[in-house]
């Protein structure tokens, strides 16, 4: 399987995952609030199996899911529910 299959299906499991929770909260616009989070999630799954840096994986997808969720986090002032679903899942 190469990279690229491996981005889609690790963005799509990520994408998923992040708005399973969202189903039972409330939000004004709550199509485009999950939207949002399942396109976001999919890129940081897409960009850690596609992208070349000279660290072991798993601290690359700490870097990469960290520095892609934050300006989320940073926009809404909800850094516990961004952030540690970033760590939940680069630990994996």
């Amino acid at each position: 399987m190469n990279n690229i299959v491996k981005g889609l299906i690790a963005g799509t499991i990520f994408g998923i995952v992040s708005i399973i929770p969202m189903f039972f909260m409330t939000f004004e616009d709550k199509t485009k609030a999950m939207t949002a989070s399942f396109i976001s999630r999919f890129a940081i799954g897409f960009v850690i199996f596609n992208m070349e840096l000279p660290i072991p994986n798993w601290l690359k997808g700490g870097f990469v899911g960290l520095i892609l969720s934050l300006p989320d986090a940073i926009i809404t002032k909800k850094y516990a529910p961004i952030l540690d679903l970033t760590n939940w899942w680069n630990s994996l």
